[in-house]
């Protein structure tokens, strides 16, 4: 949604109903440094109307801190640092099912199971394993 530079203006200051940016929609709910956000600063730069570059993009420290959180996430660094983590997170969760798998007697033995019906199972192999020490 694109705003004119004065309905930005007016924009930068919500109206006392709504306190919360995000339960408001339109320009107010995006999160700032969205690329809409750079095209009313160039529309409202280019115009000469004396869009503020300040006003879009307020300072650092008058960030909130999900306001924060949400920018530094939103980097390509951020992004592919997280996407490693959990590329490693998954394949030591693959390698854990695969090694109790082996465990699990089933004919055929290398029959493939899902990882779910590796817990079950397990669970199952684990109770008549009980049962045995009992008797």
């Amino acid at each position: 949604m694109m705003l004119s530079p004065d309905q930005a203006a007016d924009s930068d200051h919500p109206s006392s109903a709504h306190s919360d940016p995000e339960s408001l929609g339109g320009a107010d709910a995006k999160v700032l440094g969205s690329v809409s956000d750079l095209e009313q600063v160039e529309e409202a730069e280019g115009d000469g109307k004396g869009g503020s570059r300040a006003a879009l993009y307020p300072h650092p420290q008058q960030l909130s801190r999900e306001e924060k959180r949400r920018r530094r996430r939103a980097t390509a660094k951020y992004r592919s640092a997280h996407a490693t983590r959990e590329r490693i997170r998954v394949e030591a969760f693959n390698l854990a099912f695969a090694e109790l798998r082996k465990l699990l007697p089933t004919l055929p033995p290398d029959k493939k199971l899902s990882k779910i019906e590796i817990l079950r199972l397990a669970i199952c192999y684990i109770s008549y394993l009980n049962h045995v020490l009992d008797v």
